[in-house]
């Protein structure tokens, strides 16, 4: 699928990841109509204010974004959140917030953390976390200030290494505040680390962008300015502290500088201010008076007569200790200075392969999906067209606490079957916050479709000779009740297992829901979510030996329901060896099945018979099969038996700590799933949220 957004990151603090921001924004608006821009952790910051990037982004560009949309977390609830494990909750929030703009934008530019205050030293890995769960390529950046041209390579290389190593492409790398005189080193030095795809620059240190505005002074040292206030966004390119007498601090100034001196020294006020509207002697930025000091009102009416355009404040604490602190000041882009935002846009477009880099953006596709986000997406098209799931072990506290997350968060409809009474004392024993008024439980026996359903089951089944009276006792068993329901139209699906075999959950839609019109056999897959993929698993729980006739089918059903959860197939059709190489009766079955799949759906990836390694492996896979436009690549896993499919599905559930969402039954008319006895209340809420997708019309 082609990207959709780009994730724009660094590794420390003022690397100036802004001026990538600004030029990036710039270069879409011009590509694309709508851009939006997200930030998945900012600051901290005061009630009734914003987000400072946030706020410079929206308002220079004039986005259509409101403030509170266009950010997932503070950093202090992200810590609140860490502290409390709840990790998966802040990517679950990054991604729905996420989720939701790039629904409504053509394209979407995230920028990362700002690596300030509590937590920073894990910020990282946290942004190689966001970019990799949201599927989205990035762009790196390090700062040149005090490194070495080593220390700066060096650092692209390991964040490349670590985003790449995580799943995530990293399109460009971008060294930032560069010394003029080391661009091209830097360039060709990157190009040297990194592979040749990646798209390198380097950026000059810009003094207009890392000197700060008088308004940044007077908001770090809470100063009140005095006189100039249309002035506030002057920039203090260079500092010098007036304390000589004037004659000789004239011969000091500098063009854009800062005059710092004593709030008592007049002639050093005048003298500057008469300076700066001479000819003969370079323009001041501003001008800081120490000591919480005022001038006397003679000087000021002076001052007043002047009309001078130059900003003039006043701040408490000692000159010696004022000019420390303006020198620490780190300097920030913000809405109202327009000068820095347009230098910051300059220079991007100046330094960067703007060419290239869009053409990289706008054409970059991948197929990866994490779990978290192939989660997501299940309960995002579960809730676009809600279904009716009948659970028929509703007295089972695992079904009990799955039930409460679905209601509560509005996925599906769910009926529980079981004594009503039962259920209740339940919910109450176990404190579960369970409203039963927003669910349907029924007892089968008492229920007024009993008799209905046990007549419709006797008409279904009399050629098997069943009579009205085994109908009957067929339909007080919970899951011939649920089953029925499904097939009556009085409920989409039915998750069952928890407490039954499963035999005892499949035998009746076996019976009376049948197979589809194309589909010969009942088969079964597992989406195995990895870390940094979702691969699909067939047949793990149903055929024990299938035939290659029934092999070729349970690879044509499983590519079905992959392409239903968005997973484009690449079937590995699996055995003992690869290609040519092996022979035996069960590496001809698996030869043949292939085959017959490529005959009944030329359209389909398949390759077989292959071995797992050089399924996934790239390189193992070119090495055995250089021509499969498979091999490698494989998500779609077809095992040649139910032994070894049981086997490898839970040995790399347990091993890797997947996630196992299944099995999924395919081939029903309708959909019935199976649960292990053994599953979670998590297995069962994304068994439900699954089915529910199976029994959308869309299916």
């Amino acid at each position: 699928m082609t990207n959709k957004a780009i994730y724009i990151t660094t590794m420390e603090p003022h690397s100036g990841k802004s001026i990538v921001s600004l030029g990036l924004m710039q270069l879409l608006l011009g590509k694309t109509p709508k851009v939006g821009y997200f930030r998945p952790i900012i600051d901290d910051f005061a009630a009734g204010e914003m987000d400072n990037h946030i706020k410079t982004v929206i308002t220079y560009f004039n986005l259509d974004l409101k403030f509170e949309d266009a950010y997932a977390f503070t950093r202090s609830e992200v810590i609140r959140m860490r502290n409390l494990d709840l990790e998966d909750g802040i990517l679950g929030g990054i991604i729905e917030k996420y989720k939701a703009i790039e629904h409504s934008y053509d394209y979407v530019l995230i920028e990362g953390t700002s690596f300030t205050g509590e937590g920073s030293l894990i910020e990282f890995d946290i942004n190689v976390a966001i970019a990799r769960n949201l599927g989205v390529p990035a762009i790196i950046l390090a700062s040149g200030t005090g490194k070495s041209l080593n220390d700066l390579t060096g650092s692209l290389r390991i964040a490349y290494d670590t985003f790449k190593d995580k799943g995530v492409e990293v399109l460009s790398a971008i060294a930032n505040k560069v010394a003029p005189e080391n661009i091209e080193a830097v360039i060709g030095d990157l190009k040297r680390k990194l592979p040749s795809q990646v798209i390198v620059n380097a950026i000059p240190l810009n003094p207009i962008l890392a000197n700060p505005s008088i308004k940044e002074i007077v908001d770090v040292l809470d100063a009140t300015v005095l006189f100039g206030k249309d002035y506030l966004n002057n920039q203090a390119g260079y500092y010098s502290v007036g304390a000589m007498q004037l004659r000789n601090y004239l011969t000091h100034l500098k063009s854009n500088g800062l005059v710092i001196t004593p709030g008592d020294r007049a002639d050093i006020i005048l003298g500057a201010l008469q300076a700066n509207i001479s000819a003969n002697y370079p323009s001041i930025s501003g001008i800081v008076l120490t000591g919480g000091l005022i001038p006397e009102k003679s000087i000021i009416k002076l001052i007043e007569g002047l009309s001078a355009v130059v900003p003039i404040i006043s701040v408490q604490g000692g000159t010696f200790n004022v000019t420390n602190q303006i020198g620490n000041i780190k300097s920030q882009i913000y809405a109202e200075n327009t000068q820095k935002i347009t230098a910051s846009i300059k220079d991007f477009e100046k330094h960067v392969d703007v060419d290239a880099l869009v053409e990289r953006l706008i054409t970059f596709k991948t197929d990866a999906i994490t779990p978290r986000m192939f989660q997501f997406n299940l309960l995002q098209k579960a809730k676009k067209h809600k279904k009716h799931i009948v659970l028929p072990e509703g007295t089972d506290e695992r079904i009990l606490r799955a039930t409460k997350q679905l209601i509560d968060i509005d996925a599906v409809d769910i009926t529980l079957l079981g004594d009503p009474k039962q259920i209740a004392d339940k919910v109450t024993r176990l404190d579960l916050g369970l409203d039963l008024s927003k669910i349907q439980v029924i007892d089968p026996v008492n229920s007024d479709d009993f008799s209905a359903f046990a007549k419709a089951l006797y008409e279904l089944r009399k050629h098997k000779n069943v009579n009205l009276a085994m109908a009957k006792d067929l339909m007080e068993d919970v899951s011939y009740y649920g089953t029925m329901m499904v097939y009556q139209g009085k409920a989409d699906g039915m998750v069952s297992g928890a407490v039954h075999t499963t035999q005892h959950t499949i035998l009746p839609a076996l019976q009376f829901i049948k197979t589809k019109p194309d589909a010969s056999i009942v088969s079964s897959v597992f989406f195995m979510c990895l870390e940094d993929r979702v691969s699909v698993y067939g047949d793990c729980a149903i055929n024990p030996n299938p035939t290659a006739e029934q092999l070729a089918e349970i690879a044509i059903s499983s590519a079905a329901t992959s392409r239903a959860f968005n997973i484009d197939p690449k079937i590995a059709m699996l055995s003992y060896s690869s290609g040519t190489s092996g022979v035996g009766e069960d590496v001809e079955r698996v030869r043949k099945a292939t085959q017959l799949v490529k005959e009944l759906r030329p359209d389909l990836k398949v390759e077989g018979p292959i071995q797992y390694d050089a399924a996934v492996d790239m390189k193992v896979g070119k090495s055995k099969m250089p021509d499969s436009e498979v091999a490698g690549q494989a998500n779609v896993f077809i095992f040649p038996d139910l032994n070894t499919g049981n086997n490898t599905y839970k040995a790399v559930q347990r091993e890797t700590k997947a996630l196992a969402i299944g099995p999924i039954i395919q081939g029903l008319n309708k959909p019935v799933n199976d649960l292990s006895r053994g599953c979670t209340v998590d297995d069962i809420f994304n068994t439900v949220v699954v089915t529910a997708i199976q029994s959308q019309e869309d299916f």
